[in-house]
């Protein structure tokens, strides 16, 4: 107000919220977002069923895809859903209990704030506690292991996959991901690098999860071009080409005039002479299989055929790249420029039919830098479900052969930072110091959780653990077995995850939380009302 009139900076129909409210909104938005998916939290979580607008249907406990699939409307709650993609993105698994962390962490900063503690100061103490956190994984925590220890890394995958519902081929799974990933990590400038995109997933419904299959080679979701070309080559010499095999089309309009029947006839037969050449210069190269990202004419197709080679067109992109890092062909522009050198090898290149569906296997390459997964299952959720397993494993064994850094599972890290922190946090001093307990505080969220969703009960469970690592016989390695909800040992239970997914749970978590609690004022501008139009235009 000034002298009495009303000052309007903002555009009408906007809405503001300030101070404690504000605040008071976004926790419970993010809190909401947190419990919707904390019942999925470990192997014995629940699973959820998400229906889209269109009807169709997603059936996960995984986080990530949970979060994604639902449409999230509140800005706090939306950037709980960014925790969770980059928890996936960075390391596969773990989307769960980032985001879980990052609710409570923001249920406990919400007691400190009725104390009147100021956000800047939990943020602070949020922040310091991080550190430390960071600092007993590395130092205290974690324990180095060989990334070619293949039992670990089998271990690693089994408790990444635990969670999903496909416990009867768990290890068979589990034992899939460790081959693929160890067959395509290579060394780079004395680093150890485990590319998971170079692994290609192909699911197809039909059979039981335990016919899934590693593949050292790849699959083409495609058949051959024509049913005269034989069904198998063995051995296979590859060309890969990228450009069409086809008459192109001019840029520019162009006429051609005929004047008597026989130059027509001349017309056509250069065209198939320029069909001619293509085929013989795979011949001449000495390949027996074509592999075209482009089309090839049907003509073309025809003399293919006749000479004994197996072709394949519209290949895409990303699957002729993983073809040349498989056969060790390189990718040719052109038929002219295609020689011997270039080819890839294979053992067999064959046409199968998988369910409904006729694929082209690549197999038997000897040293491949690309493979391939087959998926199958029963129904198509089933096929889905175990991809997103398959994701979660391969980016979780990738990240201990890539740091050679494993902790114990089944919430035995989180309560041992959580009684170490507690020692640590009176070293803090002033108000930060409050902040740094309630984190420790926090941490014990996650075996709270699945204790819960185990059916047990909680807090006996937690006092149990906190004695265990608490104390003269003090043991780092206990969390919760979820056969009977008692403190085991979880290296004797063989739950090991890398260290790389505690890391970036508790950093992304502790950051997105002192994001929502830095807010004090949403300025939400008011969205048009459906089928309004627009200012009329002005007549003149």
């Amino acid at each position: 107000m000034l002298q009495g009139t009303p000052i309007l900076v903002l555009k009408e129909g906007t809405e503001r919220e300030q101070g404690k409210s504000a605040t008071g909104n976004n926790i419970a938005a993010a809190r909401a977002v947190a419990d919707a998916v904390r019942s999925t939290l470990g192997p014995r979580g629940m699973d959820k069923m998400l229906v889209d607008s269109m009807g169709d249907v997603t059936i996960t406990n995984d986080g990530v895809t949970i979060l994604k699939e639902v449409d999230i409307e509140h800005p706090a709650a939306k950037m709980l859903v960014e925790v969770a993609k980059t928890q996936d993105q960075q390391c596969g698994d773990g989307t769960t209990t980032a985001v879980v962390l990052a609710g409570e962490l923001l249920k406990r900063a919400e007691a400190l704030l009725d104390q009147d503690v100021h956000p800047t100061v939990i943020v602070r103490g949020f922040q310091l506690a991080v550190q430390k956190a960071q600092d007993l994984l590395e130092k205290e925590i974690g324990t180095t292991v060989k990334p070619d220890d293949e039992t670990i890394l089998i271990d690693c995958a089994a408790t990444a996959m635990g969670s999903k519902g496909i416990l009867g081929a768990r290890d068979d799974l589990a034992k899939i991901a460790v081959n693929a990933v160890r067959r395509i990590s290579e060394q780079r400038g004395g680093k150890t690098i485990a590319d998971v995109s170079q692994i290609q997933i192909q699911k197809r419904h039909g059979g039981t999860i335990s016919d899934t299959e590693l593949i050292s080679g790849i699959l083409l979701d495609k058949e051959r071009g024509h049913p005269r070309m034989p069904g198998e080559i063995a051995p296979a010499k590859i060309a890969l080409l990228n450009s069409a095999l086809e008459i192109k089309k001019t840029e520019i309009e162009g006429k051609i005039n005929i004047k008597n029947p026989s130059q027509i006839q001349s017309f056509l037969d250069e065209e198939d002479k320029t069909f001619h050449r293509m085929v013989d210069a795979v011949k001449a190269a000495g390949a027996n299989v074509v592999i075209c990202q482009k089309g090839i004419d049907d003509v073309v197709l025809h003399y293919l055929a006749k000479e004994g080679i197996y072709a394949v067109k519209q290949v895409k992109e990303s699957d002729m790249q993983k073809l040349a890092r498989a056969t060790g062909a390189k990718i040719v522009t052109g038929f002219k420029d295609l020689g011997a050198s270039d080819l890839g090898s294979a053992a067999k290149v064959e046409e199968r039919k998988v369910g409904d569906d006729k694929m082209t296997f690549v197999t038997g390459c000897s040293n491949p830098r690309s493979v391939s997964i087959l998926v199958r299952g029963g129904t198509e959720h089933v096929t889905q479900e175990v991809e997103r397993s398959l994701n979660d494993a391969l980016k979780v064994v990738a990240s201990v052969i890539e740091d050679g850094v494993v902790c114990p599972g089944g919430g035995a890290t989180e309560v041992d930072l959580a009684v170490k922190l507690r020692h640590w946090a009176p070293s803090v001093g002033g108000r930060e110091q409050l902040a740094a307990e309630a984190f420790a505080q926090a941490l014990e969220v996650v075996p709270w959780a699945l204790s819960e969703n185990g059916g047990y009960d909680s807090i006996n469970t937690l006092i149990e653990l906190r004695g265990a690592h608490d104390g003269p016989n003090a043991n780092k390695n206990v969390g919760v077995n979820l056969a009977d909800g008692k403190a085991a040992d979880m290296w004797k239970l063989r739950v090991v995850e890398p260290l790389r997914v505690k890391k970036q749970a508790l950093s992304s978590a502790a950051e997105v939380a002192s994001m929502v609690l830095r807010i004090d004022d949403i300025i939400a501008s008011k969205k048009p009302a459906a089928g309004a139009k627009g200012p009329e235009p002005h007549e003149h």
